[in-house]
C-alpha cells in the first residue's frame, strides 16, 4: 500500500489549515473573547471553496492522481474509526485530570448538540446535492462527506476543550480528522469538494455552539467531579457509558 504526495498534501493542507485558523485564540488574552465572525471564518471558506471546484475538472483530475498514486485497489476501513479519535482523546484526557474548558457533563452537551446538528444538515444536503460518488456506487448523497463532518466536529470540541491548557492535545484531533477525510477521498467514496464541505460544516456548526454555550449554562452534576458520561457512538446506535471514580 503506497501512499504518496496526495494522500500526504491532503492532510497537511487540512491540519495546517485548521492550526493556523485557530492561532488567535491562543495568544489572545483569557478575559478576551473570540468575536463569531473569527471562529466562522476557515469554516466558511472550506464550505465555499468546495461549492466552487464541486464537478470542476480540477476536482475529477485531482481524484484520478489520488487514485493512481495509491493504486485503483485500494481501500481501507480505518476512516471508520479515526473519526472518533477526538472523542477517545476528549474523555481520555478528562480522567486523566488535564483541565478542560468545561466540566465533562458541558462536554457531553456540546458534543452531542454538535453532533445532531452537524448530522441534521449533512444528511439535509445529501439529499438535496444529488452528487454522484467517485466510485458511481450507492445514491447519488456524495456531498458532504458524513464521515469528514463528524470528524471535524469531534475536533472541534476537543479543540474548544483544551486550547487553553494543553494546545497539543487541543490540535491533534485535526491530524486525525484530516486522516478521516483524506482517507475518504482515496478510497474513492467522496471528491475533494465533498471533503471540503464537510469539514466546514463540522468546524462551523461546533464553533457556532461554543461561541453561544455560555448563554444556556446548564449542568446538574458541576459538583459531582466523581462522575463522567461518555458516549459510546458507532455506525449503528448511540448510548452512554457512566464511569464513577471512587476516591
Amino acid at each position: 500500500m503506497k501512499l504518496k504526495i496526495p494522500f500526504i498534501a491532503i492532510v497537511l493542507i487540512f491540519t495546517i489549515q485548521a492550526a493556523n485558523a485557530q492561532t488567535d485564540s491562543l495568544t489572545t488574552k483569557p478575559k478576551q473573547k473570540t468575536t463569531l465572525l473569527k471562529t466562522t471564518v476557515l469554516p466558511i471558506s472550506l464550505i465555499t471553496g468546495g461549492l466552487l471546484i464541486s464537478g470542476s475538472a480540477f476536482e475529477k483530475s485531482f481524484q484520478e492522481s489520488v487514485r493512481n498514486s495509491v493504486g485503483e485497489d485500494f481501500s481501507t476501513s480505518v476512516d471508520n474509526y479515526t473519526r472518533y479519535a477526538p472523542i477517545v482523546e476528549l474523555y481520555a484526557a478528562d480522567a486523566l485530570g488535564i483541565k478542560a474548558k468545561n466540566h465533562w457533563f458541558d462536554q457531553t452537551k456540546n458534543l452531542t448538540l454538535s453532533i445532531i446538528i452537524t448530522d441534521f444538515i449533512t444528511f439535509k444536503i445529501k439529499k438535496i446535492s444529488n452528487k454522484t460518488r467517485p466510485n458511481g456506487n450507492g445514491n447519488p448523497d456524495s456531498m458532504p462527506s458524513a464521515h469528514t463532518s463528524s470528524s471535524f466536529t469531534n475536533a472541534t470540541v476537543l479543540y474548544q476543550e483544551f486550547k487553553d491548557t494543553s494546545p497539543l492535545l487541543a490540535y491533534s484531533g485535526y491530524g486525525f480528522a484530516a486522516t478521516t477525510g483524506a482517507l475518504r477521498i482515496t478510497n474513492n467514496a467522496h471528491w475533494l469538494s465533498d471533503v471540503l464541505v464537510g469539514a466546514g460544516i463540522g468546524m462551523l456548526v461546533t464553533n457556532v455552539i461554543y461561541y453561544f454555550d455560555p448563554i444556556i449554562k446548564w449542568n446538574p452534576f458541576k459538583k459531582t467531579d466523581n462522575i463522567t458520561l461518555l458516549p459510546e457512538i458507532d455506525n449503528n446506535r448511540y448510548g452512554f457509558y457512566l464511569c464513577v471514580r471512587i476516591k
